[in-house]
């Protein structure tokens, strides 16, 4: 019995002896291998920096580099393809079938100023074409390229855009424009919802600090999230001075779109209180010291205080009957609303681009920038109020009220405000 235990216990030694050398040769194997390894990795990395290799590496890949150029060219006002593809040095013969392509989607030469085209073109004796990008639109470009046969063809590239529906609030600290651009509100939807409330809200008198926003709207993105544009507002909110003003979007049945309180009442009026966001109300209609001639003079405007560059908006729909140098004034432009009503704005640094005599503008779209030209003593909107040709107080000017929806419309109406308010509570409830 002693001896089978002493056997069974010699059998485990050898077994765990057997075991401990096999453990050994491994790690002794691992040793050699991570060595080996290590000196190929040496070796590898002595040839790589050979300082010969890496000179004639570069120049190789130089010169397949140069034998390509890529070319992005920004469309100036008047050019034509024609003419941009011989700057580059093109060939008849490519351009004639560039344009073919191109004809069967779109005119070629109905280019926009500022519009690129890109191309690619291989730097050989003939400059041959390679790749082209020609946009159609924002969403739409054609792409021409070499296929098999190196014959130029011709592809529509068209982008699938996404509505995403924003909610941004905050609170206004200094003015709502800046408040809102640190939220990271596009500048196009806070022109819009100044716009809106313009009718309702005077932005140099009426806000405090601590007032407060909500805006719903819309954005348009490509299938990756990037943004292309912006889209409509929904529904718009104003906390000011302990008074909520809310406001929903609404297309009626005669094609008009418009923005409407809860009770169904439009904001909008003839004119808007004040065609500027940002600024502070510096001179007030009325007789005053003039701060250049020194002598008490009849004010017959107000003017707004504003950084140089503010956008100022036309404050009610009409035609350009001025857009010039006006002595005194400036650079100023008149808008003839109707009949009866008619604006005046001076002292601007410059008009917005397609601004001219006799173009039509829509209410709270940008026609200048502030400025202090002419007889100014800093940047600052002189804005007037003409009815029947005589000029009023704008601040104490008092307009008719909007329409009132009512029958068949009020009620599409209430449909409507009700899809928005269940739309903001679950945007709400998911960003909570």
């Amino acid at each position: 019995m002693k001896f089978r235990i002493n056997y069974i216990l010699f059998r485990q030694f050898n077994n765990l002896l057997l075991i401990a050398l096999i453990g050994f040769i491994f790690v002794l194997l691992i040793k050699y291998n991570n060595y080996s390894i290590n000196k190929k990795h040496e070796e590898f990395s002595r040839i790589i920096n050979n300082i010969y290799l890496k000179k004639t590496t570069d120049l190789i890949i130089s010169k397949i580099k140069s034998n390509y150029e890529s070319i992005s060219h920004k469309v100036s006002s008047g050019e034509k393809l024609n003419d941009i593809l011989k700057k580059y040095k093109i060939s008849n013969n490519e351009t004639v079938r560039v344009i073919y392509e191109l004809k069967k989607y779109t005119n070629p030469n109905k280019l926009k100023p500022g519009d690129e085209i890109k191309f690619i073109i291989k730097q050989d004796q003939n400059k041959s074409l390679e790749i082209l990008e020609y946009p159609v639109s924002k969403t739409i470009k054609i792409i021409i390229n070499r296929d098999y046969e190196n014959k130029l063809k011709s592809k529509k590239i068209v982008t699938k855009l996404f509505k995403k529906n924003i909610l941004a609030e905050g609170f206004i600290e200094n003015s709502l424009y800046k408040s809102a651009l640190k939220q990271n509100v596009h500048p196009n939807i806070i022109v819009e919802f100044a716009r809106i409330y313009g009718f309702e809200i005077d932005f140099q008198r009426d806000i405090r600090k601590n007032d407060s926003y909500q805006i719903l709207y819309e954005n348009f993105v490509d299938e990756h999230g990037g943004f292309y544009n912006t889209g409509k507002i929904i529904f718009a909110r104003m906390y000011v001075q302990n008074r909520e003003i809310s406001l929903y979007r609404f297309d009626n049945n005669n094609n008009e779109e418009g923005y409407f309180d809860i009770n169904g009442k439009s904001v909008e009026k003839a004119l808007m209180k004040t065609p500027i966001n940002g600024a502070s109300l510096s001179s007030s209609f009325g007789m005053r010291k003039h701060p250049i001639l020194g002598y008490n003079k009849m004010h017959r405007g107000t003017d707004f205080a504003a950084p140089e560059g503010t956008p100022v908006m036309a404050s009610g729909t009409g035609k350009i009957v001025r857009a010039k140098w006006c002595g005194g004034g400036g650079n100023c432009i008149k808008i003839k609303h109707n009949s009866t009503y008619s604006t005046v704005y001076a002292h601007l640094k410059s008009f917005a681009k397609k601004i001219r005599l006799g173009k039509k503008v829509k209410q709270g779209s940008i026609i200048g920038y502030v400025g202090s030209t002419g007889m100014s003593t800093g940047p600052h909107l002189h804005y007037e109020v003409h009815i029947n040709g005589k000029k009023v107080n704008s601040q104490k000017l008092k307009l008719p009220s909007g329409k009132t929806l009512k029958g068949k419309e009020r009620k599409l109406f209430e449909i409507e405000r009700i899809k928005t308010d269940v739309l903001l509570a679950d945007i709400i409830l998911n960003k909570n």
